[in-house]
């Protein structure tokens, strides 16, 4: 099998059903979440490195065969009929936020991206998919698009900025506080008695 086709060197390319110029929207879309399932492959590399986060490493190897769902379901040039993306993997990841809150300390600060190398590099995935989200907007803006899709990547940020700080705690590294933040996260008010 060849690597390259040639088709493409006019500045086009082929989506399910028809060509469009390489910076479509749709383009920019799924190539912005291609450019995210690479760094979370960067990101389990280092993960599984360590030894201390399997069950974080196995977690990324699902999300990025969802990825891949969800760049197939921006990859037409029409709306299809049926989507590979449902609420089903949206739901599954606040799940995993849910359990991953109780693992770290209370947050009182805005945190900066940092501390451990592991939880840096999940930082960077979490920013990358707030650009794809942002990408599919702009691209539901001018085309039918699956909101199944646009809700898991808003979750999957959520996801990753929750990871990055349980990478810090399992590996006994402080989140990096912004200190110019005030107390920015309060414990909810418990009700008044009546």
């Amino acid at each position: 099998m060849r690597l390259y086709t040639r088709t493409g060197d006019a500045g086009q390319t082929s989506l399910k059903g028809g060509r469009v110029r390489k910076d479509d929207a749709r383009v920019e879309a799924y190539g912005t979440i291609d450019e995210l399932n690479s760094f979370i492959g960067q990101t389990a590399a280092v993960l599984i490195r360590s030894g201390k986060f399997d069950d974080m490493a196995a977690q990324l190897a699902e999300i990025q065969q969802e990825l891949f769902d969800c760049g197939s379901d921006l990859a037409f040039a029409n709306e299809p009929s049926v989507y590979k993306m449902g609420a089903e993997p949206a739901a599954r990841l606040e799940s995993e936020i849910d359990a991953y809150i109780t693992q770290a300390p209370e947050l009182a600060r805005f945190i900066l991206p940092g501390g451990s190398e592991a939880a840096a590099l999940l930082h960077v995935c979490r920013t990358v998919c707030r650009r794809a989200e942002r990408r599919c907007v702009t691209l539901a803006a001018e085309h039918n698009v699956n909101a199944h899709a646009v809700t898991y990547l808003n979750r999957l940020s959520d996801y990753f900025f929750a990871a990055a700080r349980v990478a810090n705690a399992r590996l006994g590294v402080p989140d990096v506080e912004y200190v110019r933040s005030a107390n920015v996260f309060r414990k909810p008010k418990s009700p008044k008695p009546q």
